[in-house]
């Protein structure tokens, strides 16, 4: 059984680093050799052999199917896709505290739209479906992959530090994993914690923004996804044209005691722009019982400003404005026990400037933040959004409903509004199960999504195709091993 392990890890690896060119035979001895073939005398207690160490390292993977299915209003065109796919993923055990990982991932093509067709009526191209293939070209929707780990990792104790391609989660890049696959990063990154404090940061040079299948340089991962107008109303043009040397992160959380904790965060994009961040948090999760409810609540500050020309001379070329400056409040009040959580959030983006963050690296860190639209690329939003979770006590059974109302600049207010986005109202519904006993590492989810626009569109069509007055079904089948 290992050495079927071992064996599709080095198939994985191949297709993944070798993309399409032939492969020669050879003699399998050669790559998968028995301990009694190698010559060399094995401990298989050993940790300080580095056989050991690769002969003991740990495999996991996941399959996934996702169905996604945008109804718009209308004539309007509607869209459907059919997506499958599966990853692996190696693990070497610690060779004095040491570890190297390797793994990909495929998507498939099971019968979709064609992606690549805009809508008749406005001209707009796909928005959600292609994101579980390649939105770097819609027509090819098959035989996707891409190596998504490779990296060597130090522990010891409280610290570690990663180098390589890698999976973050922090306030401002995160796995966003609405689709098929998240987004990775490629850099250094260091963490570091004792029971009351926690340090994080480091440096990414490459991303690999979810949708995709290949890997860029941070300037060259912006853009990806539609880019928008700029402030003067100008198509925006900054694909393809920004410089930048990488991305600066830096997080430090101190938790105070089982409830309340600050955290502060900072990412600086060389050349482009600089986002901070300082989160105060209350939230008791050591006395939660099914009899009574304890409060929550949760307050972020957000401070955003370009550096230097916002990554290009040019303004048209250029992410974000020269000068420009975005400041965002976010806050939360809610209650809690073993099975409930409510909550009622509010957001609001001041009227400096727009805040910015690139769609490709992760979801805007809002507590109104609800999955299929965003407020990045906005300026004078006001948002409110309640949501509850249920928890089935006897059954992995988890149901969430979230409701929103988003009041946004007027389309037409080019300056405060840079995709065009009229104001609108929010509903999704999430049902998540857990299968367990035979069928242990199965989940499934169901996410309905309908968004009703109540800002004024101008009787144009191209303010309402994929972004209001319209439904959007999810349906993610997943199996993890």
């Amino acid at each position: 059984m290992c050495k079927k392990l071992y064996a599709i890890i080095g198939l994985c690896f191949s297709q993944l680093v070798m993309a399409n060119a032939a492969v020669p035979t050879a003699d399998a001895s050669l790559w998968w050799a028995d301990d009694d073939t190698t010559g060399i005398a094995v401990d298989k207690k050993d940790t300080s052999n580095l056989l050991y160490a690769f002969k003991k390292g740990t495999v996991e993977g996941r399959f996934r199917y996702f169905f996604m299915s945008a109804l718009n209003e209308g004539q309007l065109t509607d869209y459907y896709a059919n997506a499958f796919g599966g990853g692996i993923k190696y693990q070497t055990a610690p060779f004095h505290h040491f570890q190297l990982a390797l793994g990909g991932f495929y998507t498939f093509n099971l019968g979709s739209s064609n992606l690549a067709k805009p809508d008749s009526i406005t001209g707009s191209p796909n928005r959600y479906e292609i994101g579980l293939f390649n939105i770097q070209n819609p027509s090819k929707t098959n035989n996707l992959y891409k190596l998504e780990y490779f990296n060597l990792s130090y522990q010891f104790k409280n610290f570690k530090a990663i180098l390589g391609k890698q999976l973050l989660q922090t306030p401002f890049i995160n796995p966003q994993d609405g689709r098929m696959r998240p987004s990775f990063e490629d850099g250094f990154y260091v963490e570091w914690s004792n029971p009351k404090n926690k340090w994080q940061g480091g440096w990414l040079y490459n991303m690999s923004p979810r949708s995709t299948i290949e890997w860029f340089s941070v300037a060259n991962s912006i853009g990806w996804y539609a880019q928008g107008v700029n402030t003067d109303g100008t198509a925006a043009n900054y694909h393809g044209n920004l410089s930048s040397a990488g991305i600066g992160l830096l997080g430090y959380t101190h938790q105070f005691n089982t409830a309340f904790s600050i955290k502060g965060w900072n990412m600086f994009v060389e050349n482009i722009f600089n986002s901070s961040m300082l989160e105060l948090n209350y939230n008791n999760t050591t006395h939660t019982t099914n009899a009574s409810f304890i409060p929550l609540a949760g307050l972020r500050l957000i401070a955003q400003q370009t550096v230097h020309d916002g990554g290009n001379v040019n303004p048209h070329n250029a992410y974000m404005q020269k000068d420009n400056r975005a400041y965002v409040v976010s806050a939360r009040v809610g209650i809690k026990n073993a099975q409930w959580f409510t909550a009622l959030n509010y957001t609001r983006i001041a009227n400096n400037g727009r805040y910015l963050n690139p769609r490709e690296w992760g979801i805007e860190p809002f507590y109104t933040f609800m999955y299929r639209e965003r407020n990045e690329g906005n300026a004078n939003v006001n948002a409110v959004m309640w949501n509850m979770q249920w928890q089935m006590k006897k059954q992995p059974l988890k149901v969430e409903t979230q409701l929103g109302y988003f009041a946004l600049p007027d389309v037409k207010n080019v300056a405060d509004n840079k995709y065009g986005m009229p104001s609108y109202a929010q509903l999704n519904i999430d049902v998540k199960y857990h299968f367990t006993k035979q069928l242990s590492g199965f989940n499934a989810e169901f996410l309905y999504v309908y968004k009703k626009g109540y800002g004024n569109s101008y009787n144009n069509p191209k303010y309402v195709i994929n972004k209001v007055n319209m439904s959007l079904l999810n349906l993610i089948l997943n199996y993890s091993f």
